[in-house]
C-alpha cells in the first residue's frame, strides 16, 4: 500500500477547472517533482493536499485513512508538512522561536498549564527548546539561533522554513519552489541540503520547482501538469525526451538538464 495517494483530485473555481483528475502515489522514501508552466495547477495541488483547499472531487488517502477535506492542522498532525513559495517566517522573532512555534502542535499540556507553569508544561517546554536547537544543529543554523529570522540571508531563511516544517515531525514534506530567488551556488547547496534532510529524517518529498537543474538532479520521478491536466509522468530522462512535455512546457528551448530555468 502506498504511503499517500491522491485519487482523481479536481478543483473547480466558478467555471474554471484549475486541476482535473490529478492522481499521484507516494511510497516511503520517494522524491518526486511536480513541474509545469505558471498557472498549470501545481500550487493548487499542494493546497488540496495540505488542507488549504477542499477538493471539488477526488480523494486524499494517507496510510489508508481518507483525509479529504481535513483542516490544515489535522493534516499536519497526521504527518504532512509544507513550505511556501513566498517565505512565511516570523521575521521579528528569533530563529529558534520560529522553530519552537511548530513544536506547539505536539504539546500535550493545556493553555492553563502554561499559565500555571505545571510540571508537565515545564518539562515539555524544556524538551521543545532542546528539540528546536537539535534541529537547527542538523540544518546548520545553530549559530544563528538567537538572531532575528528576518536578518538571515535568503538561503538561510529557506533552510529555516524547511526546519520549521521538520519540527512538526512529518512523514511527507511538500516543498513549494524551494529554489525560488536563489542564485546557482545557493541552488546547488539546496540540492545537497534537500537530499541530506530527506535521508536524515526518513522523509518522502514532493516538490514543485521551476529550476530544471534541481529537478533533474535530485528527483527520481517527475509529474508534469499543463492547464491542470497531467500530460506526462516518468523518470527525469523520460521527461527530458517526452515530445509532449517539450512542446507544451518547454517550447523551442527544450529540456536541458544543465540549462537555465525555462518556466
Amino acid at each position: 500500500m502506498a504511503l499517500f495517494s491522491a485519487e482523481r483530485l479536481t478543483m473547480v473555481f466558478g467555471g474554471l477547472t484549475a486541476v482535473s483528475d490529478f492522481s499521484l502515489e507516494l511510497n516511503e522514501g520517494d522524491l518526486v517533482g511536480l513541474i509545469g508552466p505558471n498557472g498549470a495547477g501545481k500550487t493548487t495541488v499542494f493546497n488540496m493536499i495540505s488542507g488549504n483547499l477542499r477538493p471539488t472531487g477526488g480523494k486524499l488517502i494517507l496510510q489508508g485513512e481518507d483525509i479529504t477535506g481535513f483542516r490544515p492542522n489535522a493534516i499536519t498532525r497526521r504527518g504532512i508538512a509544507r513550505t511556501f513559495q513566498n517565505i512565511r517566517l516570523f521575521q521579528d522573532l528569533h530563529v529558534i522561536e520560529n522553530v519552537m512555534i511548530s513544536y506547539h502542535g505536539r504539546l500535550r499540556s493545556s493553555f492553563l498549564g502554561a499559565v500555571l507553569r505545571t510540571p508537565l508544561y515545564s518539562r515539555e517546554e524544556k524538551e521543545m527548546v532542546e528539540g528546536a536547537m537539535a534541529l537547527l544543529r542538523k540544518v546548520h543554523l545553530e549559530d544563528q539561533a538567537f538572531l532575528q529570522a528576518g536578518g538571515l540571508p535568503y538561503g538561510q531563511q529557506r533552510r529555516l522554513e524547511i526546519a520549521r516544517a521538520l519540527a512538526t515531525n512529518p512523514k511527507i514534506l511538500l516543498l513549494d519552489e524551494p529554489a525560488a530567488g536563489m542564485n546557482p551556488q545557493e541552488t546547488r547547496e539546496l540540492m545537497d541540503f534537500i537530499l541530506n534532510v530527506k535521508e536524515d529524517f526518513g522523509l518522502t518529498v514532493l516538490l514543485i520547482e521551476h529550476d530544471m537543474r534541481l529537478v533533474m538532479g535530485i528527483c527520481r520521478r517527475i509529474k508534469v501538469l499543463d492547464y491542470g491536466v497531467t500530460i506526462a509522468e516518468g523518470t527525469p530522462q523520460e521527461i527530458q525526451n517526452n515530445p509532449r512535455v517539450i512542446a507544451a512546457y518547454l517550447g523551442e528551448e527544450g529540456l536541458d538538464e544543465g540549462g537555465e530555468d525555462v518556466a
